[in-house]
């Protein structure tokens, strides 16, 4: 097999002696590329952004910004990277680079002050200042200047891009400017045109260092044996989740398999009566592949975490944790979503309202895998989702509420209620459905309802909230559910 290497700003580097859970993040700074820094070590900061060449949404490949400090090198075997110090251009010798047009802005209007996040910051805006349909935003059909707002910049830049980054020296505002100020790439960017071609295949990869090894099986059957042998095993995917074990809890497992560019777990589909979507589809490839056509993933996607999570997080990863505050599940339970199991001997589909049995339990078996998402069609035409967090962004839930709900001619037939943050497991909000379905969609229906809401679950108190808390958040989302649906139903 050949040794496991990464393009890192055009040159192979190998990734030996390095050990199987050496993050990105280490194996840069090892090698002098300090401009990727640690500052959390679990994701929340973006001080170790990084750029990775991913297959593309509206390109055959994206620039993707993601955390480094979380993704073990070995998961980027045969692929390629960019760090801050690869964006600027080389001079003549003896001549200083050419700064890249996000890092000229950084530095004209005042973005860095003492220097240690601005990096990560770079990276994850220039992954915005590629994004194919930015500039295609910045018009509108008439070709006038679009309207921007405090969150959108007259350019196209959503400035979600970086709710990943933190800084506590600018304020932000310079930051801004500099994300709204940067054009469009150039016709002779070499990062621009390397959109125009595929990024590098995935690979086989089996390294071994210490005694413990890393696996990128090239088939979902593979895999599915590999896991039978070593019921041991980890999986990863985005390693969003395992990479804070890594570095925070100093977890290591003698034996780790990567599923994440499985094309067998990399499927979407739209059929006439289900959506498909793959374990292993992140949830930026998911949100901008179905483009609002499933709504309520619309409306979890911008608050679950932050984009440069979104851009390693997977669905798969976020149900086989088993986490009862993961955003996902309350959203796939009241899409009536389930799930396609696999393992060496077959498939099955479980409701993922009989998935989860207990804390972080479920009904997977050693050796399965989540292989897809299956969400059926037609879908209710009244949704919410409702995160109640400290944070507006990139936090995690004290409590989640996902509605859907079909109302007709004033009348709630059918209603199917998910939420998290309120038991041992995500659960279905069953007494409250029945209190609603076949009710008049008006004040006294809800209110009686949301009495039967906040006494669902078994809320316990902690340091995010209390359990009074959870239980009067439960009734309020219903009650702010009607206050905001009743003109549009009406209507």
């Amino acid at each position: 097999m050949v040794a496991a290497r990464i393009t890192v700003n055009g040159k192979e580097t190998p990734i030996s002696p390095d050990a199987p859970h050496t993050t990105v993040l280490d194996f840069l700074r090892e090698r002098g590329l300090t401009g990727t820094k640690e500052g959390c070590a679990e994701g929340e900061c973006g001080a170790c952004s990084v750029l990775v060449a991913r297959p593309g949404v509206n390109k055959p490949t994206d620039w993707v910004a993601v955390n480094a400090c979380l993704v073990p090198a070995a998961a980027l075997d045969g692929q390629e990277i960019i760090t801050s110090e690869g964006l600027a251009t080389a001079g003549e010798p003896g001549t200083a680079p050419t700064l890249h047009p996000v890092q000229e802005e950084m530095a004209v209007r005042g973005g860095s002050q003492c220097g240690y996040c601005t990096p990560g910051f770079i990276c994850s805006m220039a992954s915005e200042y590629y994004r194919p349909d930015r500039c295609a935003h910045a018009e509108s059909a008439d070709g006038a200047e679009a309207e921007s707002d405090s969150e959108h910049g007259p350019n196209g830049f959503d400035l979600h891009s970086l709710s990943g980054n933190l800084c506590r020296c600018t304020g932000y505002r310079p930051i801004r400017d500099a994300a709204f100020a940067v054009g469009a790439p150039t016709e002779d960017d070499p990062l621009a045109q390397r959109r125009e071609q595929s990024p590098p295949e995935p690979v086989a990869t089996e390294y071994t260092q210490d005694d413990r090894t890393f696996l990128r099986p090239s088939t979902l059957a593979d895999a599915l044996r590999l896991l039978r042998e070593r019921p041991d095993a980890v999986v990863v995917a985005g390693s969003t989740d395992w990479g804070v074990e890594v570095n925070i809890r100093s977890r290591r497992a003698d034996y780790v398999v990567a599923v994440d560019r499985l094309p067998e777990l990399r499927e979407l589909r739209v059929e006439s009566d289900h959506v498909l979507i793959g374990a292993a589809q992140t949830l930026t490839e998911i949100e901008r592949r179905l483009d609002g056509s499933v709504p309520l993933l619309a409306e979890l996607f911008p608050q679950f975490a932050s984009r440069l999570i979104r851009n390693s997080a997977t669905l798969g990863g976020n149900l086989g944790t088993g986490s009862p505050i993961g955003d996902s599940p309350p959203v796939l339970l009241a899409l009536e979503a389930s799930l396609i199991l696999a393992d060496a001997d077959g498939e099955r589909e479980v409701p993922l309202a009989d998935y989860f049995t207990g804390y972080r339990q479920s009904v997977r078996r050693p050796g399965e895998l989540i292989r897809a998402v299956r969400i059926p069609l037609p879908l209710s035409p009244v949704t919410a989702f409702h995160k109640i967090a400290k944070r507006r962004f990139d936090d995690i839930s004290s409590v989640a509420v996902a509605f859907a709900l079909d109302i007709e001619d004033g009348i709630v037939r059918k209603a199917r209620i998910g939420l998290g943050g309120v038991a041992a497991t995500p659960i279905r909000a069953l007494a409250t459905e029945a209190a609603l379905e076949g009710k008049p969609w008006n004040e006294e229906t809800v209110e009686a309802a949301a009495q039967v809401l906040r006494a669902q679950g078994t809320p316990m108190s902690d340091h995010r909230a209390s359990s009074e808390y959870r239980a009067a958040m439960l009734g309020k989302s219903l009650l702010k559910l009607h206050a905001e649906t009743t003109e549009a139903v009406s209507s």
